[in-house]
């Protein structure tokens, strides 16, 4: 028989029994309690930073650690094997706040957050839902009348309300016969509606008595770092609640990579289980706040990238990452979201948005429906900013995408003091260009806890126009600042000093750091003009561009041009739209009209594999400076470049 420990984590006074061996991080795992780990558990990111209380552990130390650690007793969770019952302290950096999630950060100042083009959903000033309701007053049998209760509704369907082709579940005609009686024969029945006019209208409830004023969805984007949900009025669009929060899978890796790895190591249905917690947590809360019944949810509509929705739905992802880069699907039909594991009622119907390819998924689709780029004839660069960046050109007569890994330091992953936006991270930078002494905003006007991925674009942007780090990254060793050191052979900028953050140690910008997010925005920049290029594009051509998704949101527009992260173009042809995804699984639960052109919508979609592209490697080296090689790209940067020289 295996030995058992038991692990208590603090500050969440948490204890789990684990076998002898286990890793802590694992132990961490089973315990629902998150330690950050942007590798996945392999070692590299130095991010799964504890700190052993009381008991005795063999290993932990790592190269990522550096002496002082070490004496504080501060181990990486990853690289400790279970030999002692432990008390475990997760530090303030390791741990993750959703806090930051559900926050309302207002309407941006650099350009519109809006649902464009909302009002064409309506037609006529309703809402088509793919599931609808329909209250019926059926005549009740009689002795001259005595047809089946089934066949009584069905008739009355087609001749009151001109449904001519439907059918009931078998779980209707269990219910209808005590429904309909209850009620004196009048109820209301939920139906789904078919796509294509050819097919039956399936009656998927029945209830008593009046309640088509009582039809809700919820629209669900499920991302690789974070799940954003909202309950839906169906009859009038409104969103009665809304939660954020972090995926359960980034205990298991932070990037897409890493978690088709651990399913294909025999994690599949854990990685499937962990993301249906996060879903249900978020419907439990969203419910709850709503003040609705679970009976009268309709539908839900999902959109997530390709990876995230076989984890969900435990299909296996392995061939997604293999030449030629095949899923097992993109068009998936519906199905009961119970079928699944989703904690909703038997009738509710899970709506999944169809994706492109492995690398393109349904929430670029959605992004696309949302934005309405395909009722648009404006020519529109669309980018999903991430640690998989997607980008789509074109407008309603034809589209191209195609998808590029950027890497976790948008994420605040390979960054010494990165961390997501949460409260304490750093947001905003400027320096003084006499003294080069800093000025830093943290999110929640708090102590410093370490740097976030839009935090760190401005701070690159102020160094580098300052000229504290050249086009290569580089600081300016001939600087008189102390803050610019060198530590361990790696030159950094101390932007607070230990005794003014929340983790008693100095917050600095490695050189190493720069160089991951120069990658970063490398990978964006290239891989748009790389689908401008194969299209016989260029900027100038582009009538807007579209920027989507939750860190998206918050960048700024002018220094994200400074970096060369995006193309130089007017900030007034610029929309920032959030979170596309949420809106197009919103606008698909309010008219069925989008399910019909969804389809169509991707297979308008000419994809290009980025990889096996030949300008793209070309493209990307080019754009491994600040902001580019070629500054002539950037003539606002190049001037304001020559005005602080002179």
């Amino acid at each position: 028989m295996a030995t058992k420990y038991k692990i208590l984590f603090q500050p969440h006074n948490q204890e789990i029994e684990v076998e002898e061996n286990t890793t802590l991080i694992r132990a961490a795992m089973e315990a629902q309690i998150h330690i950050n780990a942007s590798c996945g558990g392999e070692g590299v990111c130095g991010k799964c930073r504890v700190i052993i209380e009381q008991g005795i552990v063999e290993d932990g130390i790592s190269e990522q650690l550096d002496k002082e650690d070490i004496d504080k007793g501060i181990r990486l969770a990853c690289k400790i094997k279970v030999k002692d019952n432990l008390s475990v302290r997760i530090p303030i950096e390791s741990e993750i706040d959703s806090k930051i999630l559900n926050a309302d950060f207002g309407q941006r100042k650099t350009a519109k957050i809006k649902e464009e083009d909302f009002e064409l959903l309506k037609e006529e000033g309703k809402f088509v839902n793919p599931v609808e309701k329909k209250y019926l007053e059926i005549s009740p049998p009689r002795t001259q009348d005595n047809i089946p209760d089934i066949s009584r509704l069905i008739n009355h369907l087609k001749i009151e309300c001109g449904e001519t082709k439907t059918e009931p579940e078998l779980s209707v005609i269990k219910e209808a016969p005590d429904v309909l009686r209850e009620s004196d024969f009048k109820a209301t029945v939920s139906m789904i509606k078919p796509v294509r006019d050819e097919r039956k209208t399936k009656i998927v409830k029945i209830q008593p008595h009046n309640t088509e004023a009582e039809n809700y969805g919820i629209a669900i984007d499920i991302g690789t770092t974070t799940v954003y949900l909202q309950i839906i009025d169906l009859n009038n669009g409104n969103v009665l609640s809304q939660y954020g929060d972090f995926n359960g899978q980034i205990s298991y890796g932070e990037d897409v990579i890493s978690r088709i790895v651990i399913a294909e190591k025999g994690g599949l249905e854990k990685l499937s289980q962990v993301i249906l917690a996060t879903v249900n947590r978020l419907i439990k809360k969203a419910v709850k706040k709503a003040n609705i019944s679970k009976d009268n949810i309709s539908a839900v509509a999902i959109a997530g990238n390709t990876v995230m929705t076989h984890l969900l739905l435990e299909i296996n992802p392995r061939y997604i990452r293999r030449s030629p880069y095949v899923p097992a699907a993109t068009i998936l039909p519906p199905f009961k979201a119970n079928q699944i594991g989703i904690d909703l009622k038997e009738h509710t119907t899970a709506l999944i948005y169809p994706g492109v390819s492995s690398y393109v998924g349904g929430d670029i689709i959605a992004g696309v429906m949302g934005a309405g780029m395909y009722l648009s004839e404006k020519l529109t660069l669309f980018i999903d900013i991430g640690t998989n960046a997607e980008i789509v050109i074109g407008n309603k007569e034809w589209f191209a995408c195609a998808a590029c890994s950027a890497g976790p330091a948008f994420e605040g992953g390979g960054i010494k003091f990165g961390m997501r936006a949460a409260k304490g991270a750093i947001e905003n930078f400027s320096v003084n260009p006499a003294t080069f002494e800093p000025m830093i905003l943290t999110i929640g006007d708090v102590k410093p806890k370490g740097i976030c991925g839009s935090g760190l674009i401005t701070i690159i942007a102020e160094m580098f126009l300052t000229g504290i780090i050249n086009g290569r990254g580089k600081f300016d060793k001939n600087l008189n600042q102390k803050r610019i050191r060198e530590n361990n052979g790696i030159y950094e900028y101390v932007l607070a000093w230990a005794n003014q953050t929340q983790i008693n140690k100095d917050i600095t910008v490695t050189e190493i750091d720069i160089e991951n997010l120069i990658r970063a925005k490398g990978a964006i920049y290239s891989g748009a003009m790389t689908l401008l290029n194969e299209v016989g594009l260029s900027v100038s051509d582009l009538d807007r561009i579209i920027i989507a998704g939750g860190f998206g949101s918050f960048i700024d527009l002018e220094r994200a041009m400074t970096i060369g992260l995006l193309p130089e173009i007017d900030a007034e042809k610029v929309t920032f739209i959030g979170n596309g995804s949420l809106l197009g699984a919103k606008m698909t639960l309010l008219n069925n009209n989008i399910r019909k052109e969804v389809v169509k919508v991707t297979k308008m979609m000419t994809n290009f594999e980025l990889s096996e592209t030949a300008s793209y490697m070309d493209n990307y080296t080019a754009a491994l400076f600040l902001p580019h090689t070629d500054i002539n790209l950037f003539p606002k940067i190049k001037k304001k470049m020559a005005k602080n020289i002179t």
